[in-house]
């Protein structure tokens, strides 16, 4: 006899709402070949953005830039900003990135955007975007660096009209 399996914990692990309007997307707009998206400016909506957990288990800021205009229009583009609490040596830095473009999405001061752990970060992660959605675009720089690294920049900010 086959051995049951709990597969209500990979449903917890799961927004299956969105997950639905992906697939959806995906099945009215093709999905399978997307181009890479090469080095430039981009204008730019955050379509998601939260505090998850890497496949390797480490705590990462995910966001999902989508291109509303141009040759690449309705792609995105991802931020994956790991945070690895127990290389100590990386550990500040990594989190520095993660709020420096925090900051530059939220357009706020910089006492706005601070880690005092990661409940409460994960907590200003949603609220930041709770905030933004709907109400401001982006110009983003996308750049590669050195380590074929994926180095992205706000720009601009714009207040969507």
């Amino acid at each position: 006899m086959a051995e049951t399996f709990n597969w209500d914990k990979f449903d917890k692990q799961v927004d299956l709402e969105a997950l639905q309007l992906d697939v959806r997307d995906v099945e009215e707009n093709g999905g399978g070949d997307f181009a890479d998206i090469p080095e430039g400016q981009y204008e730019v909506a955050i379509e998601k953005m939260e505090l998850i957990e890497s496949k390797k288990g480490d705590p990462m800021l995910s966001i999902w830039f989508k291109i509303l205009e141009g040759e690449y229009e309705g792609q995105r583009i991802f931020y994956n900003g790991v945070m690895q609490p127990q290389n100590y040596k990386a550990f500040g830095f990594q989190v520095h990135r993660n709020n420096e473009l925090l900051r530059a999405i939220w357009d706020c001061e910089h006492d706005d955007v601070e880690f005092t752990g990661f409940a409460d970060y994960a907590d200003l992660v949603l609220d930041i975007h709770e905030d933004i959605d709907g109400q401001l675009e982006y110009l983003l720089e996308k750049e590669v660096d050195k380590k074929g690294y994926d180095q992205l920049k706000i720009v601009e900010v714009f207040e969507v009209e």
